[in-house]
């Protein structure tokens, strides 16, 4: 198993072949996974290729790994995390093609090595934010390389995505408008707005989506773990769909 993957992670695969209740497919790095029919749709499924079929591409959930076998969900996979997911792709492949050009023939082994161990964008993120990760590159490609490839990433113009969410904050508390102001001002690189009485918005920008959602998610733990030290109430607010 490439020993970055984990359970919760998404992943590209190809169907390869449908076998009894099972959907055999493959992974980017070449590995094989499963999908049994109740994580393809929910519910009873009168014709499993309503929904999948050899050689179609979706984008699926890990749901445990377990020595040399990988259980995927499909029907798990929600809409945001499809295109959040893409999104990614998509720069991904362009930093594919940046090693291609600037490594020529070795690039497309280089790439293959990549893919066994996770996904070209993450390394090469990796690879422009830490010293770690630069060596990783460097290990891989050679300095001379390394230090093209690092220029041509760092004059790119980076997509940024904004992720916000709107909370409650209540308190019952004499001195609640200053425990409130206390709690959010602790709250760093995120941006913080009053909406109404007790209702606040987090915005998170960066050039990471997965990234940004993890740093928000965690955002949202502190706040709670605060709020129930202070004996105050915290809640997302879930915006509901308007009906036609």
């Amino acid at each position: 198993m490439a020993i970055n993957l984990e359970e919760g992670d998404l992943v590209l695969a190809t169907v390869e072949r449908i076998i009894g209740t099972n959907v055999f497919v493959k992974l980017e790095n070449g590995e094989e996974a499963c999908i049994v029919f109740s994580e393809i749709a929910p519910g009873r499924i009168r014709n499993i290729r309503d929904y999948v079929f050899p050689k179609k591409k979706i984008i699926c959930k890990i749901l445990r790994i377990s020595g040399d076998r990988m259980d995927l969900s499909f029907r798990r996979v929600t809409p945001k995390e499809q295109q959040e997911f893409k999104e990614r792709q998509k720069q991904s492949k362009s930093y594919e093609s940046i090693l291609k050009n600037i490594l020529g023939k070795k690039g497309e082994e280089i790439v293959s090595k990549i893919l066994k161990e996770g996904s070209v964008y993450e390394f090469l993120q990796e690879a422009r934010e830490t010293s770690e990760g630069k060596k990783k590159l460097e290990k891989l490609t050679g300095k001379g390389d390394a230090e093209k490839i690092l220029e041509v990433l760092n004059n790119q113009k980076q997509k940024k995505v904004i992720l916000k969410k709107e909370i409650s904050l209540t308190t019952t508390e004499p001195n609640g408008i200053e425990l409130i102001k206390s709690i959010l001002g602790k709250i760093k690189n995120t941006e913080i707005k009053y909406i109404s009485a007790g209702k606040y918005s987090l915005k998170k920008e960066s050039e990471d989506i997965k990234k940004a959602d993890q740093d928000l998610k965690d955002t949202l733990t502190n706040l709670e773990k605060e709020a129930k030290k202070n004996n105050m109430v915290l809640s997302v607010i879930v915006k509901q769909k308007e009906k036609k």
